[in-house]
């Protein structure tokens, strides 16, 4: 796909969601962290009934320490794998107030040492929490990228590095939140919507629907 092409895809993305952003509920560094974290094989839907019950009870690592691991798990038991994802976010907390002030860090190296957190999270919250131009990719970024041919890759990585190095710099920042949003709702997985895809005439896939 040329450049031409790419601008022209991530435009037309703005221009019609201009302020994109995640699905998950949050309202500090710590929350998003707290649901990014809980989120892995859920939908968000599901972490926000859970964080519903959560945050108004503990939304700052020392709370959640204080609530302590079983009434951790209580808040949260409607998420899958919630007792490992309990437990991860309970280090996290004691890291966090150990190493980190009770501050979220803004690096991705401090980040992906917390228990829990990987690459892709990381991504997430310094792009959303911090504003930094990553690229969390997903299962919807991996395949949008590679249905589009936006940014073909074989695994996340070769994605992520593809859409950094390929994605003009002023959509940077709001690329991730677009291409999810693109590949939960129209660029599904078993059939694609290309019917109703705003950039059908642009997208590079061969078996396009009608729907």
């Amino acid at each position: 796909m040329n450049a031409a092409k790419r601008y022209e895809i991530f435009s037309r993305l703005r221009d019609d969601n201009p302020e994109p952003t995640t699905e998950l509920n949050w309202s500090t560094s710590f929350e998003l962290l707290a649901a990014v974290l809980l989120s892995a094989q859920a939908t968000d839907v599901g972490v926000n009934k859970a964080t519903a019950r959560l945050f108004p009870v503990a939304n700052t690592p020392a709370a959640i320490i204080e609530l302590g691991i079983d009434g951790l798990k209580e808040h949260i038991k409607t998420i899958g794998l919630y007792n490992t994802k309990a437990e991860n976010l309970m280090k996290t907390c004691h890291l966090l107030i150990d190493k980190h002030g009770g501050e979220v860090p803004e690096t991705r190296a401090a980040l992906e040492a917390l228990p829990g957190v990987g690459r892709k999270t990381a991504n997430v919250v310094l792009n959303t929490a911090f504003g930094h131009p990553t690229m969390a990719v997903d299962t919807h970024i991996f395949r949008v990228s590679n249905r589009t041919r936006i940014a073909p890759g074989k695994n996340v990585l070769e994605v992520e590095h593809k859409l950094l190095r390929h994605i003009p710099k002023e959509f940077l920042k709001d690329a991730h939140h677009w291409l999810i949003l693109l590949g939960r709702y129209t660029c599904v997985a078993r059939k694609p919507r290309c019917g109703s895809c705003l950039i059908e005439d642009l997208c590079e896939y061969k078996d396009k629907t009608d729907i």
